[in-house]
């Protein structure tokens, strides 16, 4: 399954380039995250050219493209391109989070964030950081 081969790609960067994933969505045709990397190391662009390396060699090389990427005439899985935020503060990261969650229901995937299986959304209701409603 593909979301078993992005997974293992993040544990594959994971083992040489730590960084902890603190919220994730995973569309259909995009992803949003948040990652914590370790003290004095910026290397974020670094880990998503890995990440995207692993899982692209991973796949069969006649994976669906979605449709706004052909088009746009892009090849292959990934955009060229990735927008990179650092989080001033807890303010803004709750509000980023939020974002991160809210995503499928923004896109019309699910009408209730807690519908969408492939969301770090599930781990905060199971902490006891967002309350199940």
């Amino acid at each position: 399954m593909i979301i078993d081969q992005l997974r293992l790609s993040f544990r594959q960067v994971k083992l040489n380039h730590p960084f902890k994933i603190e919220a994730i969505v995973i569309l259909p045709d995009h992803l949003h995250m948040i990652m914590t990397l370790p003290e004095n190391d910026a290397k974020y662009s670094q880990r998503w050219n890995l990440i995207k390396g692993y899982f692209s060699r991973s796949i069969e090389k006649n994976q669906r493209i979605s449709m706004s990427r052909k088009s746009r005439r892009e090849r292959g899985i990934w955009q060229r391109r990735f927008w990179e935020h650092l989080i001033r503060n807890e303010d803004d990261f709750e509000k980023h989070v939020n974002y991160i969650h809210y995503n499928p229901v923004k896109h019309g995937c699910v009408e209730n964030p807690m519908d969408w299986q492939y969301s770090s959304i599930h781990y905060y209701v199971t902490k006891g950081i967002l309350p199940a409603n």
